[in-house]
Parts: structure tokens; sequence; C-alpha cells
């Protein structure tokens, strides 16, 4: 799992009940969906401005959102461990520089108890609908268990990695081998001495096939197109730096700060065309060529597109993997799937006991996880087909007293999904005191503002690695890109530093 991909399979949400057994909660001051990062995050910092009346909606039956959904073997985060954590949560006892995802999810969940946050937390209550209440100015959520929990604010809280899908590639249905997805991972299968086919060569599979390799007999990847990968400079924290950053609170913090800066120098590679680019792209070169020595090979793993455009991938075991004697790279795009296996365009069946898709997730800008209506029954998702809108990725024009994390335009290409968080969260405190300290009914962003930010956003995006021609799950089918935000994170927290009024209509209760 990467900076967005355990031993146990992810918790199923509450099958439906009937809608006559709908039990109403007394609504709350804030409402929140999700209870991973981002929600836990929000109710921390709701908690230490004195808004203590949260309630937070899980699907499953335990925290941890995407780290605890994406257990699959080597799963770990592309972002050092110091840095991909909260500045107000620091934790001094990271093992290694770049934590792995049992880790990660532990500091989830001590995190939970550190700020006593399980009080909040509704498990098992996968929210189906939310809807606002005009009359009233409150979200109502409705849950497949039939309840319905509602908030004078709600926040959508869920992730952008939060549904897992299987790719849409004809006679999938036929298949009659084992089937799994890197974000449902089957822990109870046993790869070892299996023929298994992965597709994929993203930030997920790059860490499951080095581990695959291992067990399985036969182990073939499917490749649409190279990405560019670059070292991992993961290392063993020593105990010594664990004792001083205990002891001294403040070292932690310039070490978080020094690689905030490094991460932010990366921006001038990642987002932009320029000289760093190049260099960037003569690191990932050298890294192939160092890794693996078959020019043919070589060949089909160097991306023809500039690096940024998609995805940068950290690996240092990936190039290793596809060398060992049991494994096989394709190239050959998949045509479709027969009950055996997989079918190329060159018409050779390629046979397995097993499938492994690491193909991604259902990204919010191209909808939502749930219905999500707000004032005048307007539909979020319908308003999002073609490319989602917000504005500065937090609010959206119609939809009063919602915010989102992780919302259109807010994606990091270059540093902590966290540090974009913080400032997100801190909007969001921001938004819920206006409402309760103004006595609001209702605090909507304008649609002109709206319109005016991401008109803004676009034209910087058109001049950005993302949209420089190669094709991604950062843009929708019409080429627009919803996904992410086109500059340094100090100019994002610069931007989410202060709520301007003058932006939102505000109703008084």
């Amino acid at each position: 799992m990467t900076n967005a991909t355990p031993s146990r399979k992810p918790k199923t949400p509450a099958k439906k009940t009937p809608a006559t057994s709908v039990k109403k909660h007394k609504p709350a001051t804030v409402l929140i969906v999700g209870a991973g990062f981002a929600g836990l995050g929000t109710a921390i910092r709701l908690q230490q401005a004195g808004i203590k009346d949260i309630v937070i909606l899980e699907r499953a039956g335990e925290v941890g959102g995407t780290w605890r959904d994406n257990n699959y073997p080597g799963a770990a985060c592309d972002i050092p461990s110091n840095l991909y954590s909260y500045s107000f949560d620091q934790n001094p006892d990271w093992s290694r520089s770049f934590s792995g995802s049992e880790e990660i999810l532990g500091y989830i969940k001590a995190m939970v108890k550190r700020f006593d946050l399980e009080k909040y937390i509704r498990f098992n209550q996968n929210v189906s609908d939310l809807a606002f209440d005009e009359d009233q100015g409150i979200w109502n959520a409705t849950t497949d268990q039939g309840d319905v929990f509602s908030g004078r604010a709600a926040v959508m809280a869920q992730g952008p990695l939060s549904n897992a899908s299987f790719p849409d590639i004809s006679g999938i249905e036929k298949y009659q081998g084992h089937k799994v997805h890197s974000a449902a991972w089957d822990h109870d299968y046993d790869f070892r001495g299996k023929k298994v086919g992965v597709i994929g060569t993203g930030a997920s599979a790059i860490q499951i096939i080095p581990e695959l390799v291992k067990d399985a007999s036969k182990l073939t990847v499917f490749q649409r197109t190279p990405a560019w990968v670059v070292p991992r400079p993961d290392f063993d924290t020593p105990d010594w730096q664990k004792a001083l950053f205990r002891k001294v609170p403040a070292s932690q913090s310039a070490l978080r700060k020094g690689l905030y800066l490094a991460h932010e120098s990366m921006a001038l590679a990642v987002i932009w065309n320029s000289p760093m680019t190049r260099l960037a792209e003569r690191l990932g070169r050298w890294h192939l060529k160092r890794q693996v020595k078959d020019r043919w090979l070589r060949r089909q793993l160097t991306p023809d597109y500039r690096i940024g455009c998609k995805r940068i991938l950290v690996s240092n075991d990936y190039y290793p993997a596809l060398q060992q004697p049991n494994c096989k790279l394709i190239t050959w795009p998949i045509t479709r799937m027969s009950e055996n296996g997989i079918l190329t365009a060159e018409g050779i069946e390629h046979q397995f006991d097993c499938i492994v898709f690491a193909t991604g997730f259902d990204v919010g800008h191209s909808g939502t996880p749930f219905p999500v209506r707000g004032a005048g029954g307007r539909k979020l998702d319908e308003e999002w087909k073609r490319g989602a809108q917000a504005y500065k990725s937090i609010n959206v024009a119609g939809y009063p007293n919602l915010f989102l994390t992780f919302g259109p335009n807010s994606g990091p290409g270059h540093n902590s999904a966290l540090v974009y968080m913080e400032s997100q969260i801190d909007y969001i405190v921001k938004g819920v005191k206006t409402i309760l300290d103004k006595n609001l009914k209702t605090l909507s962003v304008r649609g002109e503002a709206q319109d005016e930010y991401n008109s803004k956003i676009q034209k910087r995006l058109a001049k950005t690695n993302w949209n420089s021609g190669c094709k991604s799950w950062y843009l929708t089918e019409d080429g627009v890109n919803a996904t992410m935000y086109p500059g340094f994170a100090t100019q994002y927290a610069r931007q989410m530093a202060s709520l301007e009024l003058k932006d939102y209509e505000l109703i008084p209760a």
C-alpha cells in the first residue's frame, strides 16, 4: 500500500435489515463517515477545539481504513514513516524509515486509544445514503443496518482508496480458478506451488510481486504500461534514534521538517517539466540499468512518457523479482479471460490456478461511494460524472455543511498525503466552528466561487506533467484532471489557512 496499497480478511459490512426496523439516532454536531486516518484525525482536532458531540460511522468492525483493508503481502508506504504520520501525534518508535502496513495500522489503533476516540465510533455501519434535510439543516446518513444517524455538519472521510474494483475484462466471469484482489486479500489461499498470474504493475503490484515469487511455482506478470521506478532508501531505525525522539521530541520534529522540505523540492521534478525532471529520469534509468542486465527486459520496462505523468513507484526488489527463474513478464495486451486463464493479443492462453488483480480502486473523481443528495434533491454522483469539482477540494456548491477529505484536486504527487490531510482537517474545524459560533443553519460555498477556483486549478494543471499526454487514473475519460493539486504542499496549506466567508452563503438558524 502506498501514499495513497495484518493477517486477516477485511470485515464484510453488515447486511441490510428491513426498512421497517429503521432506527433514528439523536443528531450530533458533526457526523463523520470513515474511521481511517482522515476521519480519526478530524475527530481529534474537533475534540481539541472543544467540539465533542461527534459520531463516526465505520463500515467495518475495526478502525484503519485503507491500512486495514490493504493487508496483502509486502504492503507498505512509499513515504517515510516520520512524514506519513500526523504532526500532532508523532511516533518515536517507527521500526524503519518506510513502515509496513501492519505497523501503520498499529499506529492508527494506538491513536484511537491515546485520544479516547472509540466512544465516538459506531462500527459495522456501512453508509448507503447521505442526504441533506433543508428544513432542519442537518445531514442524515442511512446505513445498511437500517439506522439513521444525523449531524449538523457532515464529513466524508471514507478516503479515495476505499472501494476496490475488478477490471472490466471480457470473460472475467468465466474464469474458474481462484481470484484475489489486492484490496481484499485472501490469507487462507496457499500460493505455494501454484501457477499465479498478476494483472497490474502499479503501486500495489510492485509490492506483491516480490512476495509471490517466493512461493509460486510460476508467476506471470501482465504489464500494460511500464512505470518509472526509483530506489527506496529503507533502513532499520537504530535504538539510539528512538531514544532521542522519546527524550527530545523536537529532534523528531526537526527530522520531519527536513523530510518535508526534501519532498517539497521533488515537486520541481514531478509536477512540472524542468531540469529536475531530467535528473529524476536519469535516476530511474540508472536504477533500471543497475538492476536489470538483460537489454530486452530493460527495454520492456522502460517508460516512454515523461516522469511524473503517472505515479512514480519506489522499490528495491521489484526488478529483481521479475528476473527470478519462475517469473515471466508479459507485455502483450489482454484480450479476454477464459475458464482456465488469460488470453493475450498474440493468441496465447496463459493458464493459472490463481489470478491476482492489482488493478486499483473506484476513485472518487468519477462518482461517490454512496448516494449523496444535497439541496433541492441534487445528486453528487450525477454532478461528478464528467469529473469532480469542489471549492478548495473541500466544499461543493449545493451541499451545505458538507466537508470532504481528499476531495477533488487535493492529491499529492510528491509529498505525504497526511500533510495535505492536516490542512483539510484544520479547515473543517474552522468551518464547523463558524457554523456553531454564528449559529448558522447552513454554510454553503457559492457556485461562482467554486467555478472560479476550478477554472484557475485547471489552467495550472494544463502545464503539469500529469496532463502531458499519458493515460493515468488521475484523468477522467474526457481528460479532465480532477485528482491532483498543481503545486507545492506549502501552497496548498496556504490556500487552506483561511476560511473566506465572502465565498460562502451564510443562513442563520
